[in-house]
């Protein structure tokens, strides 16, 4: 209770501005700090706790963002309907959240009467907030298509809302909507129209949650060689899947999609990515119990433990297969797309959330004499992670834009190849930038921050995720590699040609120079980068895949914030940010090609350097 107090929501009306007349809690605070300790009301600990009210009112790049793109009708409608749910997850799910903190799920493997069970018990606020995302179309509003390719916009706007308030549930969502979205792009077959019709329904009685289960013990992202898992055809065209899922997130969904390899005639399995098919699984049969699946344990996490992730033994769960034979990877990617936007969305929203809480704080608490946000060291911090966050919403907003299209079909070829490249890079750079940004908003806090009941500390633990899930940073930047190969490096042709036509946009703008000129040069680096870097094989790429895809993050991240801030009706803070980004360095990997930091002999004395006084030292490595 005390810890969501703290992070209570109610708003106040005090003025922010240094040297303005003060409201009447910090007047009071102040008077309160300068009576003698005996006059004071509390010897305790004395400090007031952050409150923000509607997270949507209190967003101005969001607002702002909406309005700059919408279209005059559709604005007027997702504007209210973003301000009636900021509302909502005020009064509503916020308490809702907090209790699924506080009541974790439990696993209960046998009843009192020794009959083995498998239950993973949840609490009535995790499934009331089930039907809370069932009723406001958390899922549906993407495949409604209300509002054609700005449906996936409003979508995404209310989960940024609902993200860092939902207990946990953002998760299963993103695995529900990516189910989904693979149904859709199989043509919607026969089989699956009813379950595709639970996983994208507004009614709480009918809404399903998906699964994702891939991860095996072998564990990580490497399904092709990792996932042992294998499916028995039976007489009725069905199929018994029999292996060990290691991972599966959202135990208590109520479906799932996974991968297996197809048992054949000979009773043997084909091996790699190309043995792989994917099949669509009812997690409980009609009386309600499991579908030929054990549950091992609930697995002890960092953080998220609101949320229910299991290792899980099928043990001839019946399943049905809907890829076509060995194309179970290329199936699932659609999902993978969806669920790595998902990990973008909870990156921004959190840390939205934690820099809303902290700049709060930074109103009420004294220190030396005056409030935080009167210490300019104070609040310069603060305004470096502003601008973070800001650079990390509008790549959200991007590539939800980018998808729009595509669903809708207006989606260029341009338009779909820069969606490809986009997405890796924008889930690899935001995960990172929300680690960095809540543990520092976190310090702004001080030893408040670090306390288990102000609830600060269950932001950290759910952000830190993020870098890991759908895919750790290497993977991903190996990802974005293959979006080039497999285009023939058409895709960066697109980068530069979109990146350069918006910059243009802004030139004229006299305050954004200093900006579009960074930003060009370190495109200009980019180009010379890739050119260089094509002459040198295939392991020099590999060894600079994190730093190009930071780099493509930066840029284009920086463009977008010129042009949010070459907008007439820009306001100074846009262009603020957009020159504070630019001011960064924005083409790491042209720094560190000059250094040589990815020639072979740099990856040798990296070797060395790992394992300098390990017992591997001294073997071949």
């Amino acid at each position: 209770y005390q810890r969501y107090q703290l992070l209570g929501c109610k708003g106040t009306n005090m003025t922010v501005g240094q040297g303005q007349p003060v409201g009447m809690q910090e007047k009071q605070l102040l008077e309160d700090l300068e009576m003698p300790l005996a006059r004071r009301e509390t010897e305790t600990l004395f400090q007031e706790q952050p409150e923000t009210g509607n997270q949507y009112l209190e967003d101005a790049l969001l607002q702002s963002y909406l309005k700059t793109h919408l279209p005059p009708k559709v604005l007027e409608e997702v504007d209210q309907d973003l301000e009636r749910f900021g509302n909502r997850l005020l009064a509503e799910v916020k308490p809702l959240g907090w209790e699924c903190e506080l009541k974790p799920p439990v696993f209960r493997q046998y009843d009192a009467w020794g009959q083995r069970v498998d239950c993973i018990l949840t609490c009535s606020a995790w499934r009331r907030i089930k039907d809370i995302a069932a009723e406001e179309g958390l899922v549906a509003a993407a495949y409604e298509r209300r509002y054609a390719n700005w449906s996936r916009l409003h979508q995404a706007a209310k989960l940024y809302l609902f993200s860092s308030c939902s207990g946990g549930f953002s998760c299963p969502l993103a695995m529900t909507d990516g189910a989904a979205k693979v149904i859709e792009s199989l043509g919607i077959p026969v089989s699956l129209k009813n379950a595709f019709a639970h996983l994208t329904t507004r009614d709480p009685k009918k809404f399903w949650t998906s699964g994702q289960w891939m991860t095996e013990r072998r564990g990580g992202s490497d399904v092709a060689n990792s996932t042992e898992t294998v499916a028995r055809k039976q007489p009725d065209g069905s199929y018994r899947l029999s292996g060990f899922k290691w991972f599966t997130s959202a135990a208590d969904s109520d479906v799932t999609l996974t991968l297996a390899r197809i048992v054949d005639a000979e009773g043997q399995v084909k091996q790699g990515s190309s043995g792989l098919s994917l099949f669509f699984m009812k997690v409980r049969d009609g009386e309600g119990k499991l579908n030929n699946i054990q549950v091992r344990r609930l697995k002890d996490k960092l953080g998220t433990r609101q949320m229910a992730t299991a290792e899980l033994r099928l043990d001839g769960a019946e399943a049905e297969l809907i890829s076509a034979e060995g194309r179970g990877v290329a199936s699932i990617s659609n999902m993978l797309n969806i669920t790595r936007i998902h990990n973008v969305i909870a990156a921004v929203a959190s840390m939205r959330r934690m820099i809303s809480l902290s700049r709060e704080y930074a109103r009420k608490r004294v220190a030396f004499g005056k409030l935080l946000k009167d210490h300019p060291l104070h609040m310069q911090t603060m305004a470096r992670l502003e601008v973070q966050t800001r650079g990390a919403f509008l790549l959200l907003m991007e590539i939800v834009r980018l998808l729009g299209l595509a669903e809708a079909t207006l989606a260029s070829e341009e338009d779909q190849l820069l969606l490809r490249l986009l997405v890796p890079v924008a889930k690899l750079y935001t995960g990172k930038q929300a680690a960095a940004v809540v543990i520092e908003a976190m310090e702004s806090f001080g030893g408040q921050g670090y306390m288990e009941d102000t609830g600060l500390p269950v932001i950290v633990r759910d952000t830190l995720v993020l870098p890991i899930w759908e895919g750790t940073t290497n993977i991903l930047s190996l990802d974005v590699l293959r979006s080039l190969t497999k285009s023939q490096g058409q895709v960066m042709d697109v980068f530069f040609s979109v990146v350069q036509k918006k910059l243009e946009l802004a030139s004229s703008r006299e305050k954004l120079e200093p900006a579009v000129k960074h930003t060009q040069d370190a495109v200009s680096s980019l180009a010379q980068f890739i050119q260089a870097a094509g002459s040198k094989g295939a392991v020099t790429m590999e060894l600079a895949a994190r730093d190009f895809s930071y780099t493509l993050a930066r840029i284009y991240a920086g463009t977008l914030l010129i042009e949010h801030a070459a907008r007439p009706n820009a306001s100074p803070t846009d262009i603020s940010a957009a020159r504070r980004w630019c001011h960064q360095e924005l083409c790491p990997v042209a720094r560190e090609l000059h250094s040589s930091s990815y020639d072979a002999k740099a990856a040798l004395a990296d070797r060395q350097l790992v394992y300098e006084g390990s017992p591997a030292h001294h073997s071949r490595l």
